[in-house]
């Protein structure tokens, strides 16, 4: 199935899009379906949502959800707020509208030992009536990019597009190259007539401009921020807000260095993912943890090419977008599941996919430009220190957003024909993330994660 341009595109909260959105969404849905006489809650947390839950800030996602707030229109200072009342007073108002009580020490539990089989992002609910009588089970999963399946509905890894019956089907990069070419169209084109077969031309461009503005807004965020250390213990140290001061002050010697455009394309990246871990607004693309890489190379589009327009900006998103599909129908975008190759690759699959197209490139150059993405992330681990979204997060989104940059060039300089396919590639990327050990996937429990001292 096609996976829609907004559903791979989801604005949100920080810092995880599986650990924080995805399980703040599941609470939510669960809120909604619990009996009105449920007068208590059990949250029972498994895999990697237990093992790195409380750097990804689960516990506090999960409470926001059950109390109704969903990652789309949560406001991140009120809901900080909102979090600090839920634990000082011990009660939440279940779908924001029944107050229940909720010890979070007895009610929320981090299984650590515990793994799901479907996947290992999965959290149980259970509502209980005043007499703990069980009056509603569901478990879970956080798939990731934010997308939540309940366990009746894993029969499917999209939700959203299970019902969608769109003109251009596509499951393999080969067979979309082919459909552009028979059809005469760009992948951008076949993407966006797939839109507006749930929405008009003017809410398609309309989505799209709210995805754009809400990645600039978060770039424009992290530049501006006051506070100079990321929140969780690490006492990492924000940079994009000294970095563009010295981009500022350095703007003369700049014309004399070839190189100085990278110096703002790791800007853009670690304001945005320095946002994230902030517990910022932010767009996943496809995921929080990749989030910087789609936003930076896009305004990298915006700043430094020539023909840049607003049509060049939508194809580049509704491409990338068609990309990032193939990778959530035939593999996976969730670090939890195949280590970051799945989140950072996949980012930099698409960011590379987008340029190419919005630079003018065939749907073969464009295809290309994705291989080359993801082939040189291939086997990229997920292994963060302190379970936080920080190290090696936010700098390895400002080096896939170069080396995005860098694919599609390469690809541009070709007429589209080369060795390894984009279905290799992916297909790689999924036997890969099966064969990788799971301290490698969103556990911290191998790699950087246990090899670097926290305090």
């Amino acid at each position: 199935m096609v996976a829609s341009t907004f559903e791979l595109f989801k604005i949100g909260v920080g810092p995880s899009s599986s650990h924080t959105m995805g399980p703040m969404t599941a609470a939510a849905r669960f809120a909604a379906d619990a009996p009105a006489e449920t007068a208590r809650v059990e949250v029972l947390l498994y895999g990697s949502l237990a093992l790195t839950g409380k750097g990804h800030a689960t516990d506090s996602a999960t409470l926001l959800g059950l109390a109704g707030h969903l990652p789309a229109a949560i406001d991140p200072d009120a809901a900080e707020a909102e979090v600090a009342a839920i634990r000082a007073s011990g009660r939440l108002k279940l779908a924001g509208t029944r107050d229940i009580a909720f010890d979070e020490t007895e009610d929320l539990r981090f299984l650590q030992r515990e793994r799901l089989s479907f996947h290992s992002n999965a959290m149980t609910l259970v509502a209980f009536n005043a007499d703990g009588v069980a009056l509603l089970r569901q478990t879970y999963y956080s798939v990731g990019g934010g997308a939540v399946l309940r366990d009746d509905e894993t029969g499917r890894n999209s939700l959203d597009a299970s019902g969608w019956d769109v003109p251009h089907n596509f499951s393999s990069g080969d067979t979309l190259v082919a459909l552009a070419e028979r059809e005469g169209k760009s992948i951008a084109q076949l993407m966006r007539e797939n839109e507006e077969t749930a929405r008009t031309p003017e809410q398609v461009s309309a989505g799209l401009a709210a995805i754009r503005q809400a990645m600039s807004a978060c770039v424009e965020r992290g530049i501006a921020s006051r506070h100079t250390e990321l929140p969780g213990g690490l006492r990492v140290k924000r940079r994009a807000p000294e970095i563009h001061g010295k981009l500022l002050q350095r703007q003369e010697r700049a014309l004399s260095d070839p190189l100085s455009v990278i110096d703002w394309i790791n800007l853009w990246a670690l304001a945005v993912n320095e946002e994230n871990a902030a517990g910022g607004k932010v767009v996943t693309a496809p995921t929080n943890g990749a989030a910087g890489i789609v936003p930076a190379v896009l305004r990298y589009y915006e700043r430094f090419a020539p023909m840049a327009c607003e049509k060049g900006i939508e194809d580049f998103l509704l491409t990338a977008a068609a990309i990032g599909s193939l990778f959530k129908e035939n593999a996976s975008i969730s670090g939890a599941e195949v280590g970051c190759q799945g989140e950072v690759g996949v980012a930099c699959s698409m960011a590379a996919a987008g340029l190419a197209a919005a630079l003018g490139g065939t749907p073969a150059q464009i295809e290309n430009a994705a291989e080359i993405g993801m082939e040189h992330n291939l086997g990229l681990t997920c292994d963060p220190v302190g379970g936080l979204v920080q190290v090696p997060c936010i700098e390895r989104n400002a080096v896939g957003a170069v080396k995005a940059i860098e694919a599609a060039r390469l690809a541009l300089l070709g007429d589209g024909t080369h060795r390894v396919s984009l279905d290799q590639v992916i297909e790689t990327m999924r036997k890969t993330g099966i064969d990788m050990s799971e301290r490698y996937k969103e556990t911290s429990l191998g790699g950087l994660a246990v090899n670097v001292v926290e305090c």
